[in-house]
């Protein structure tokens, strides 16, 4: 085989000609949304069928995790829930990180139209159904239709392709941004059980932990997992919700490369000088020691040219996309569909308050405020995006699946008819407002100018 001639094992052609179309669809912006669906049909076949008693036993059944004396068990659903979506909360704390260090949210001026945004969007849907539940026991379900679900959100937006300006885009992921933290904030302050204060002492002390590592430079992410399994453990017997663990964890991360580009650039291309240099035609890579060390030592450089939050968020982009929130839907979006059921709903104002909030609530708290921000000079609007982009972008913004979803277990935690009402308002509500903002950004905003559209 020619030297330049780049290596192929027999089958890797006709297997990379199946294997391409799939890769491109899993990295698809779209395609999480669709398997989120999938899920969530899924799981409201199961709960309207001869099926739900399994499913409900399978759901409850004991996982338990046990070292000599130490021993912890919870069902399956809470394994899920408060095990697996701490990942879910790790990957946002790091999205979190990002974008205040660099990002969209890196900037006072830049970040303060979707900062406003969100606030609007948490606040008038909060209050809506709050008017619509004062003084029931169905109050405690007002941080409900706060919640924006991003990669829906997003992945509906993204059918839209050109028409809409790339930088609205970017206004919503933003927006969705300071909504999770707003709803983690909600959370951890709101939707707590009784305080253990000497488990929120460790936990102090696990994460101060996490500081000196980053302090330190510890790039390694081994130490990392197993301070926020400890975290996480602590957090468990705190009274604080676990999942809490995953954003104060991530945000120990570091997130500085140990290279600048410059620098990486210069050491790679002085071992790629000193590769030529060493190559013998007569002997292959694996009997070349000189070329096999500068191998490893170009695969360490180009790891300390990327900071340990960029691998981390890409590492586990996939998993927590196409493992995690599917399995969540899985488990939490079995809504029973009786007419009983769905007449209690509908009488009750618990599904009610909850539709309204993200529906309604979502578009005046984010369109009425960005409106108001701009016509004050406290916000300026994106390149490109005019009130009616942002108005589409409010209704989009009222698909509150996954965070609100969440929301409602803790809410009502136990009561399986309110959860039922909450999850019959969240899953109508998104629907609608993912169809309505769809049909606003498709016929009724302008098309995006020519010179900033995006590109598929």
């Amino acid at each position: 085989m020619p030297q330049s001639e780049e290596y192929h094992a027999p089958w890797e052609r006709a297997f990379e000609k199946i294997l391409t179309p799939f890769e491109e669809f899993i990295h698809r912006q779209t395609t999480m949304g669709v398997l989120l669906i999938a899920c969530a049909v899924l799981a409201l076949l199961i709960a309207n069928s001869p099926l739900l008693e399994i499913y409900r036993h399978l759901m409850h059944m004991p996982i338990s995790l046990q070292a000599g004396d130490w021993r912890i068990e919870h069902s399956v659903h809470h394994w899920i829930n408060d095990g697996l979506m701490t990942l879910f909360f790790f990957v946002v704390g790091l999205e979190i990180k990002r974008e205040v260090l660099v990002g969209e949210l890196s900037r006072v001026r830049q970040a303060m139209l979707p900062v406003v945004a969100a606030i609007g969007g948490m606040l008038v849907p909060a209050l809506i159904y709050a008017s619509l539940n004062a003084g029931t026991p169905d109050i405690r379900g007002w941080g409900i239709p706060m919640a924006t679900d991003i990669a829906f959100a997003v992945g509906v937006m993204a059918l839209l392709g050109d028409r809409v300006p790339k930088s609205l885009l970017t206004f919503l992921v933003a927006l969705a941004i300071v909504d999770d933290l707003g709803a983690v904030t909600v959370i951890a302050l709101f939707y707590t059980d009784d305080l253990n204060l000497a488990a929120l002492l460790v936990a102090a002390l696990v994460l101060g932990g996490l500081v000196v590592l980053n302090r330190l430079g510890v790039r390694r992410p081994l130490p990392y997992f197993l301070l926020t399994v400890l975290l996480w453990m602590a957090f468990e017997g705190s009274g604080v919700h676990a999942t809490v663990s995953g954003i104060f964890a991530a945000w120990t991360i570091p997130a500085r490369p140990k290279l600048s580009p410059l620098l990486f650039a210069e050491r790679m291309e002085g071992m790629l000088r000193e590769f030529r240099e060493a190559h013998t035609a007569e002997r292959p890579l694996m009997l070349n020691p000189r070329q096999t060390a500068l191998l490893w030592r170009m695969t360490q450089t180009a790891e300390l040219a990327a900071s340990p939050l960029q691998r981390l968020e890409s590492a586990l982009h996939l998993p927590v996309a196409y493992v995690i929130i599917p399995l969540f839907a899985l488990a939490n979006a079995a809504i029973v569909l009786t007419p009983e059921a769905v007449s209690d709903a509908l009488a009750g104002t618990v599904a009610p308050g909850i539709f309204l909030g993200l529906l309604a609530g979502k578009f005046v708290g984010i369109a009425g405020s960005v409106w108001l921000a701009v016509r004050l000079g406290a916000g300026q609007l994106p390149a490109g995006v005019s009130l009616m982009h942002i108005a589409g972008a409010s209704l989009l913004a009222g698909i509150g699946f996954t965070m609100s979803i969440f929301i409602a277990d803790l809410a009502f935690w136990g009561d399986e008819a309110r959860i039922n009402a909450a999850k019959m308002g969240i899953l109508a509500a998104s629907l609608a407002a993912g169809l309505a903002g769809y049909a606003w950004l498709r016929w009724l905003a302008p098309p995006a100018p020519a010179t900033i559209s995006t590109e598929n």
